[in-house]
């Protein structure tokens, strides 16, 4: 499978998606895991509230798992620790304000496990297991994240996390350009690189442009403003209130997600030069024209601040025709139909709706093509690893990085174990990247208390409950298996009533003919009878809807074996 000194790289979540970012690193007979983070659900996924890697893998070397370093603190980096940390148990580390926001989460899941939680200041190297880690700072929409150079005897991989160029970040600094040009001088066997903007020309908007797009819709808005933006973007918050107070308005925060964001940001030193907040319920108490709420809810989520505002059903926020809702903030891909939802409910009440395709509200957090280029320059890796991304953003990132004259590119699925050292056949002294082979992978989700595969029994009869509707069949037999009563049927979400009544008199006659069909001895055993009436009424429902519902059905046995003298007659 793999040997002891061999420096592998290992996606359980992260490539070929966006979201649920989850890696691994070999080295010595050590692992070290990168981020651990959540994906959102979608139409395909009904009762679910998030998505988590599976981690049967390095479960089974949890005795060799030195650490779990956090890039920084987005949902789809961090967000599973709360589920899953009880099965890796290891130290987590990760700079200020990712573990000030951590704690936090960890508070609120009523978490009861002790977790060390090592904070790690930039450009310190901190030994983990077989690796040496650094902190190297890097911009992007949320405070304090960084890159990770990772030091082994093997060579220097960088993970790069989610980064971008940014000259006016408005809190933070930009990347730190001169340490990964020093990083590229002393030599970099692989980087392992954010993909998200790979098919984006030009470069990424600074913070900047987004803080004066907003004071400009702002200035032009009549009535009520809310803004809705990702609570963890820490600067997009300042650039809202900075806005709002250019325009002589005063700000409210709706949402507790950003109450959260914004107490971890004061307690490592951001924020501190915020106004006075109006109270959530004084907010129907400030002149309309004076106000802007800052809400949660960028990506349709139901349960959310401006899901409920858009439907009039927030206890505090209300909104009417002429008011307006900026949407300072991007599209999750996965997103978009409950995205459209609610900005369509917003438009149907005439409360104008701004985005970034109407004005620059919002900049992206990851670098586009001309930056991609420019990391490349100055790292200089042999090998390229594209994650974070669709299976079109790693092509393209990839076809990128070929173009900056990188020796080779590999291109992950979740579950591939590469390893980064194996020597080329030539044995020119140049390593190659090999898939050595793939390791379990899949996705798991949290569901009342417990947590289960997505692709479950349970969760896979839901789904299929969803799209073809339930039918419910109970027959009444005798110890030798003769009908004793018409077969009773009774359907759910497979049609209307009217149908409906068609559907079970088919039914019915369809399970006296399959029971009819059987021998005397399948007659007699209940999961036989079972089998062929399940059989029969989903024959019916494919034939008459194109449906394929879930099918339950009761065997009841009576006693006697001469119930009415006709029983045989139901059969014949």
């Amino acid at each position: 499978m793999y040997k002891k000194d061999d420096l592998l790289f290992v996606p359980l979540g992260g490539s070929g998606e966006i979201g649920m970012n989850a890696n691994l690193y070999h080295h010595r007979d050590s692992w070290l895991m990168v981020d651990l983070g959540i994906s959102f659900p979608d139409e395909s996924t009904p009762g679910i509230d998030v998505i988590l890697p599976d981690l049967t893998f390095i479960e089974q070397r949890r005795d060799r798992l030195a650490g779990l370093v956090l890039t920084h603190g987005h949902e789809d980096h961090l967000g599973a620790i709360p589920y899953l940390w009880n099965r890796i148990q290891c130290p987590v580390y990760g700079s200020a304000f990712t573990l000030a926001l951590l704690r936090r989460k960890l508070a609120e899941s009523r978490f009861d496990h002790e977790i060390p939680l090592i904070e790690l200041g930039m450009s310190a190297v901190e030994q983990i297991g077989a690796f040496g880690v650094e902190l190297i700072g890097l911009s992007h929409s949320i405070p304090d994240p960084a890159a990770l150079a990772i030091r082994t005897d093997a060579g220097v991989v960088l993970h790069t996390g989610d980064w971008k160029f940014d000259k006016t970040p408005m809190i933070g600094t930009d990347t730190d350009i001169e340490r990964l040009a020093e990083i590229g001088k002393d030599g970099v066997l692989a980087m392992v690189g954010d993909s998200t903007n790979a098919m984006v020309e030009g470069r990424t908007g600074s913070e900047a442009e987004a803080r004066n797009g907003l004071k400009k819709v702002i200035a032009q808005a009549t009535g009520r403003v809310a803004v809705t933006c990702f609570a963890s973007n820490v600067a997009r918050i300042d650039s809202i209130v900075k806005a709002a107070q250019a325009n002589d308005r005063s700000v409210a925060i709706v949402g507790r997600a950003l109450n959260r964001a914004m107490s971890a940001a004061r307690e490592v030193g951001y924020l501190r030069d915020m106004p006075d907040f109006i109270p959530e319920d004084d907010i129907e108490l400030v002149p309309r024209e004076h106000l802007v709420i800052i809400c949660t809810g960028t990506q349709g989520e139901p349960r959310a601040a401006m899901a409920r505002i858009a439907v009039g059903a927030h206890e505090s926020v209300s909104l009417e025709a002429g008011d307006t809702v900026i949407y300072s903030s991007r599209q999750i891909p996965g997103n978009e139909n409950a995205i459209s939802k609610v900005q369509d409910m917003l438009i149907r009440r005439k409360i104008k709706l701004v985005t970034d395709e109407d004005a620059p509200v919002h900049v992206s957090g990851h670098p586009s093509r001309d930056e991609m280029v420019e990391m490349y320059g100055l790292v200089r890796p042999q090998i390229a690893i594209p994650v974070h991304g669709t299976a079109r953003h790693l092509m393209a990132h990839a076809s990128l990085a070929k173009s900056c004259q990188v020796a080779q590119t590999v291109i992950p699925d979740n579950g591939a174990m590469i390893r980064l050292n194996g020597r080329s056949a030539g044995d020119d002294g140049n390593y190659r990247a090999e898939i050595i082979d793939d390791v379990h992978t899949g996705a798991l989700t949290h569901d009342g208390g417990q947590i289960i595969e997505v692709q479950s029994d349970m969760l896979r009869a839901r789904r299929r409950m969803l799209w073809n509707g339930a039918v419910t069949a109970s027959v009444v037999l005798n110890r030798s298996g003769v009908l004793c009563a018409v077969p009773t049927v009774s359907q759910t979400g497979i049609s209307d009533q009217n149908a409906a009544d068609d559907y079970i008199a088919a039914a019915s006659i369809a399970i006296e003919d399959a029971i009819g069909m059987l021998g005397r001895g399948a007659r007699r055993n209940d999961s036989s009878v079972e089998e062929v009436v399940s059989q029969a009424v989903r024959r019916v429902a494919k034939s008459m809807f194109g449906l394929r519902p879930i099918a339950h059905v009761h065997v009841i046995r009576v006693g006697h074996e001469n119930v009415a003298d006709d029983a045989e007659d139901l059969i014949a």
